[in-house]
């Protein structure tokens, strides 16, 4: 029977069916399984399905958020649970669109991706200063910065970044990747970064690769 649960929960998430993952997850909790399972066997399954069906070329970009978004629901409703059980995520994750740049699509589905592998994520939203990214990392201390960036003249802001984090002194500290559309992986070298990711589904694998959790 639990199987069967998940494997709702499962498809649910995979086809966007937010109401759906809910429901799944109600039935499941009235089974008795763990939020952890349901967590790893459930979402964090279904959301590396979706990733796998996105870098296959079945799912685009739009499939990925609506995915996202059930998972992300469901995430909502297991977090308090996996509090409780003293769960801890795989890393914390600073995101941003760096100062100039309102566009947060990418930036959005980055962090929904990186929830839905086990990672805490902290979004600063969009137009973020150099001074206001090196402020999270203080704050928040985390493992991972991500920055990203959709026009070319809002690039040269991460470099600002980077730089601003040297000065800092805590650049050391933490593994920085970029990404968006127009820039590279020639880019990300120049600029000092640790990595970069062409998509949402790719910066999940680069995050853990980064931590060395892959």
């Amino acid at each position: 029977m639990s199987d069967a649960i998940i494997a709702t929960i499962f498809q649910a998430v995979v086809d966007g069916n937010t109401r759906g993952a809910l429901e799944g997850i109600e039935r499941a909790l009235e089974q008795g399984l763990t939020a952890e399972v349901i967590l790893n066997q459930g979402l964090i399954a279904a959301m590396r399905e979706v990733g796998r069906l996105f870098e296959a070329g079945e799912y685009f970009v739009p499939e990925m958020l609506v995915a996202a978004r059930a998972m992300q629901a469901g995430l909502n409703r297991l977090r308090p649970l996996l509090v409780a059980q003293g769960i801890q995520p795989l890393g914390k994750v600073v995101l941003g669109t760096v100062k100039g740049d309102l566009h947060d699509i990418g930036k959005n589905l980055v962090g929904m991706m990186l929830e839905g592998a086990g990672f805490e994520v902290i979004d600063l939203g969009t137009d973020v200063s150099p001074e206001k990214f090196l402020t999270a990392v203080e704050e928040h201390q985390p493992h991972l910065l991500g920055m990203s960036a959709l026009l070319t003249t809002t690039m040269s802001n991460m470099k600002l970044t980077l730089e601003a984090l040297e000065r800092a002194q805590v650049r050391e500290r933490i593994r920085v990747m970029v990404g968006g559309a127009p820039v590279t992986e020639t880019f990300a070298r120049q600029i000092g970064a640790d990595g970069y990711a062409p998509d949402a589904s790719r910066a999940v694998a680069l995050a853990k690769h980064l931590l060395q959790l892959s």
